[in-house]
């Protein structure tokens, strides 16, 4: 069974100031995320699910739905504010967006049956991460061994200011141990260190292993996530700021001794768009690569071909 690929692409960046899932970084027009869809089909996905909210659903399948057409079924799910959270909870009234990632995952149960892979819609991955971790749901995920993939530190900081980071502590095995949530990493040389809210930064060699929310599920995570997001609410859910973030469903697992979550190391360099400025480094890096030969430069072919397609797609209807 080939696996799904798992898009969430609901959150709007407060520190980028605008809807960076779609915008274009491209020489053809292609957002960040077009780059992970043809990574993933080329690495054998078999489906894509995008996580969006209700104010950018229409945009998002005006953007993706013509350059999937015929290449892979595509799904759109809704993450609104209510979405899976238990009857008997009351929503506070100050509270108007959604819970975090792991509800972000949990609205797309009814549309993945099989191992899935999660990302940002925002962030750029690289071929090898989404090849290994495709390769690992065809032969060792099961309900009790997810997997994670593991950056390295310094290949993962923005030149223009502070960014969260899940740093993670691996044991022998390859095994998640824990990931500890650091909200303000920043770039020092090649180095990093942690700000934080502390006074006296925390140093970082830049070789620690992070999270860059690309995870590899069995579908048996779904009641796991529905059962934890239930706890959450009933100790949290009065927090105006409270999210229900998907290291907290991993944190439980390890800690639970229920499942073992296998840190797959890659040397891929992850870039993302935190902050407007990374905007022309994004840029310049895919111009790059494109130049390399790593993509080419109109990655779903001309417009005219997209148009082509959904067209096509469209008189099967």
């Amino acid at each position: 069974m080939k696996p799904t690929l798992l898009v969430m692409a609901a959150g709007i960046g407060s520190r980028y100031g605008g809807i960076k899932q779609l915008d274009q970084f491209g020489p053809s027009g292609e957002t960040l995320v077009d780059y992970a869809l043809y990574d993933a089909i080329e690495a054998g996905f078999g489906k894509i699910v995008f996580v969006v909210s209700a104010a950018i659903e229409a945009d998002c399948r005006r953007v993706f739905e013509p350059k999937l057409n015929d290449r892979v079924p595509v799904e759109f799910v809704v993450q609104a504010l209510t979405s899976h959270i238990p009857r008997s909870f009351t929503v506070p009234a100050a509270r108007t967006k959604p819970w975090g990632t792991a509800q972000a995952v949990l609205v797309a149960k009814e549309v993945i049956a099989e191992p899935f892979v999660v990302i940002n819609a925002d962030d750029f991955y690289g071929r090898s991460a989404l090849q290994t971790i495709a390769d690992f749901l065809r032969s060792g995920v099961d309900p009790s061994t997810y997997a994670m993939v593991g950056y390295q530190l310094r290949n993962t900081l923005s030149e223009h200011g502070t960014v969260s980071r899940g740093i993670c502590e691996v044991d022998q095995l390859g095994n998640l141990v824990s990931i500890v949530e650091h909200t303000k990493v920043r770039k020092v040389d090649d180095r990093a260190e942690s700000v934080g809210e502390s006074t006296t930064p925390v140093p970082l060699t830049g070789e620690e292993t992070v999270s860059m929310n690309c995870w590899g599920f069995h579908p048996a995570i779904f009641p796991v996530i529905e059962e934890r997001l239930a706890a959450f609410l009933a100790t949290h859910g009065q927090e105006d700021r409270a999210e229900f973030y998907i290291p907290l469903v991993i944190d439980h697992l390890i800690q639970s001794k229920t499942a073992t979550i296998k840190v797959l190391p890659t040397a891929e360099a992850w870039f993302g768009v935190t902050y407007r400025e990374d905007v022309p480094v994004a840029r310049e890096t895919i111009a790059s690569m494109i130049e390399a030969g790593k993509y080419p430069s109109a990655l779903w072919g001309t417009q005219s071909q997209i148009v082509d397609r959904k067209s096509h797609s469209e008189s099967k209807i």
